[in-house]
């Protein structure tokens, strides 16, 4: 059921509006959904040189970073602790879940904002002050949280690790407001994409792309209780003495690991969804065909979110869990990967005898679905305890982890910045920027992680500051292989100053673009480029579903959603 929007509202819309209020306290979905991707885009800068850091330390322990300084363990786990946090909550969230979904969930429905732009507004500063809250705990007496982006105690649990910790305290309460920002903008994605809905557009006439940004805010909403809880019983531990994680005292440090996991993993969906969404939005058009199993990818997603409840367990293989309790963990592990592959295998299916460009959005895209089932392929390896016991917090894990959330986050959400770029700004990025900076993030990529696998195979422990520590490593392969990874993180972060060359000229010397460059049929392209405040002067009437590419008898080869028959 749709909602017609009241003529009030239509009124207030030519309003005039203090600076303030246009761009810094601001309701309106797009100046909130680009204040959330500059905000983590600018984390991204810090997760990135944490992750030279890393790197630097890895391939010459014992000497000083240059740009940093030198690095011991307790320095090495608080960077590490702060690379993966800032990476997971504050860049992939805010630019894939709040970014992405603030700009394009009201325009491809045909609404003029969210269904409670105030509610969004608050959404947005409550993050940014869990921003400032993360960065200031760089900073305080006894230095940053350093006990692994997880934050397992005893390591983070004060009743035990007694001492000066402020660190830890901050990055519970920075986490904990994140997560009510979300938690208020993943509600409204739900009641925007329910109840706003331009006229004759039912469910399954939605874009991929919506139904991805609301089913990965269903899943956060159900599956981050039991981690608040958690965060809620460590403050405790850590503020009023109690002892909820200290075996003295009859507590259970394994409690909170699977409050953790039971959201952490869920988590991995809520992050991986939209950028599947982003994806399944670019294919169609740079192929000029229909998306294969539309309803197919649909219902894949829902079993995808369903499975994501039940496979926590697998991150604790090792913990002492019962063997006839790991086996139906490892049963829902492996069932995940057909749901996710039915998605995939449908994206390739849609590129099948289609009339492929090889435009900068349609390379990131491709990358995706290539980098994307090599992690997939090896996270198989993890979720069989009789392998995870082996490779279990090796570097396999960690090129794991990467293979299968870089290419999620970052090639789709540079395959969207690239593709909605002109709707948002009103100009053309550089083509030849953009293919530098795909090619360059695409081969170093594959260079840094892909020796991380025989890394993790030969024993590196990914909590290790030194991998000397191990005997196995002490040789010159070892070596070399630290050194390749290191000079491919390298080149990875040297290939996006291309990204941010590309942004400052585009925003300032861009051509001007169009209202539908890419001849795309979604209801956001229909609108001016970029969309004023309230999107549409008049709701459109949406007559058909959004991938019709090619039909027969046309003379053009798409058809918007809202265009006659």
């Amino acid at each position: 059921m749709t909602h017609p929007v009241p003529a009030s509202h239509d009124a207030s819309l030519a309003h005039a509006q203090s600076f303030w209020r246009t761009w810094v306290f601001s309701t309106d979905h797009k100046t909130i959904a680009k204040q959330y991707m500059f905000t983590g885009l600018a984390l991204a800068l810090v997760g990135g040189f944490l992750a030279y850091v890393i790197r630097m330390q890895l391939a010459s322990p014992g000497r000083p970073v240059p740009g940093y300084g030198a690095v011991g363990p307790g320095q090495y786990n608080a960077v590490v602790t702060l690379h993966g946090t800032i990476m997971i909550f504050w860049v992939a969230m805010p630019i894939l879940l709040a970014g992405l979904g603030n700009f394009l969930i009201p325009l491809m429905i045909g609404a003029r904002d969210m269904a409670f732009p105030r509610l969004n507004m608050l959404s947005y500063w409550i993050f940014f002050i869990s921003t400032v809250i993360l960065l200031v705990s760089f900073f305080v007496p006894g230095g940053a949280a350093a006990g692994g982006w997880t934050t397992y105690p005893p390591l983070s649990d004060r009743a035990i690790n007694s001492g000066v910790d402020l660190g830890v305290t901050l990055w519970i309460l920075a986490v904990a407001l994140e997560f009510a920002a979300f938690l208020m903008g993943g509600i409204n994605f739900i009641v925007t994409a329910i109840n706003n809905r331009a006229p004759g557009m039912r469910l399954f006439d939605m874009p991929l792309m919506v139904w991805m940004e609301v089913a990965a805010s269903i899943i956060f909403l159900f599956s981050v209780g039991p981690l608040i809880a958690g965060a809620v019983l460590l403050l405790l531990d850590r503020t009023a003495n109690t002892g909820f994680y200290d075996p003295a005292r009859g507590g259970d440090p394994l409690l909170f690991q699977h409050l953790f996991w039971f959201f952490g993993h869920p988590e991995v969906y809520v992050i991986l969804l939209p950028g599947f969404g982003a994806v399944a939005e670019i294919l169609p058009v740079f192929a000029r065909k229909p998306v294969f199993g539309y309803r197919m990818i649909v219902y894949s997603t829902i079993v995808t979110g369903v499975l994501s409840f039940i496979v926590w367990a697998h991150h604790q293989f090792v913990a002492g869990i019962d063997p006839r309790l790991a086996t139906p963990f490892s049963i829902t592990t492996i069932l995940i990967s057909v749901p996710i592959g039915i998605t995939l295998f449908a994206f390739i299916a849609t590129l099948w005898r289609g009339s492929i460009t090889l435009q900068t959005p349609m390379l990131f895209a491709l990358g995706m679905i290539a980098v994307f089932l090599l992690g997939g392929v090896t996270g198989i390896h993890n979720g069989v305890p009789a392998t995870d016991i082996y490779i279990h917090d090796t570097y396999f894990v960690v090129a794991h982890f990467h293979y299968a959330l870089i290419p999620s986050v970052f090639f789709a959400f540079f395959a969207a910045f690239y593709y909605w770029f002109p709707k948002m700004f009103g100009r053309r990025t550089n083509e030849w920027l953009g293919q530098l900076h795909f090619w360059g993030t695409f081969v170093f990529m594959n260079v840094t992680f892909f020796s991380m696998f025989l890394l993790g195979l030969m024993g590196h422990h990914r909590r290790i500051s030194n991998p000397h520590f191990f005997e196995a490593l002490r040789t010159p392969e070892a070596d070399r292989l630290q050194w390749i990874a290191t000079i491919g993180a390298l080149g990875l972060l040297a290939a996006q100053i291309a990204l941010i060359a590309n942004l400052i000229l585009s925003l300032t010397r861009g051509v001007r673009a169009e209202r539908n460059p890419w001849r795309a049929n979604t209801l956001e392209w229909t609108v001016e480029s970029p969309p004023p405040h309230g999107n549409f002067a008049t709701l459109p009437l949406v007559r058909r579903g959004p991938y019709e590419y090619s039909a027969p008898g046309r003379s053009e080869d798409y058809l918007p959603q809202d265009a006659p028959a």
